[in-house]
């Protein structure tokens, strides 16, 4: 599976957690999915539409699993537009998919060091790159963003950290394959969370 790591401008951009407005709908907010967790299959505009692929269902799930007691992360914000036309033509399928997800280290003050934000990425690529390389119809980049986190204390220099925007694609040639492909791509993605969250754990005990 190839993974990017981006250096996108706008990510240049300081984001809050939580967030309270929205570029794209203002009647869009911050949902708390570790409260909430319902909220996860009844507030994500975006996939509504494609409620009915089991990509979609794939997304849910590592989103409970994201949020969930088991989980040292938490999810913050999340995009996804579903198959239209290609227009990238280092991929030879007539059809694409692509989103977002950003998470973030659920202790809020860790996000404020640059380094284990670093560290989730760079964890990232290790296990999805050898974790299923004869899939070249899907692909996951990392980024590392500025975040303002307003709930923390002190000055606004003080809660100045980071947390990381994992874009996603998938290509095919029919609206089934796009959203087969992302299916997988949201496998492997949640495979490797899962193997990062237990060696974090681990690394937390010693």
């Amino acid at each position: 599976m190839r993974t990017y790591e981006l250096a996108d401008p706008a990510s240049v951009k300081i984001r809050s957690h939580p967030w309270t407005d929205s570029e794209t709908n203002p009647l869009n907010r911050y949902r708390d999915f570790k409260e909430n967790p319902v909220l996860v299959r009844e507030s994500l505009e975006d996939f509504l539409p494609w409620a009915s692929w089991p990509a979609t269902e794939t997304f849910y799930g590592l989103l409970e699993w994201l949020n969930g007691p088991d989980s040292l992360l938490e999810s913050n914000d999340c995009a996804f537009t579903g198959p239209g036309e290609n227009e990238d033509p280092g991929f030879g399928k007539s059809l694409q998919a692509s989103g977002r997800v950003m998470i973030l280290w659920r202790h809020l003050p860790t996000n404020l060091v640059r380094a284990r934000l670093e560290w989730l990425a760079r964890g990232i690529h290790e296990r999805l790159s050898p974790l299923d390389p004869e899939f070249e119809w899907g692909a996951l980049g990392t980024c590392v963003v500025p975040t303002r986190y307003v709930s923390l204390p002190g000055p606004p220099r003080q809660r100045l950290g980071f947390q990381l925007m994992l874009p996603f694609w998938a290509w095919g040639d029919s609206e089934g394959e796009v959203m087969a492909n992302l299916d997988r791509t949201f496998r492997n993605l949640g495979e490797s969370l899962c193997g990062l969250m237990t060696q974090g754990k681990a690394d937390v005990r010693e």
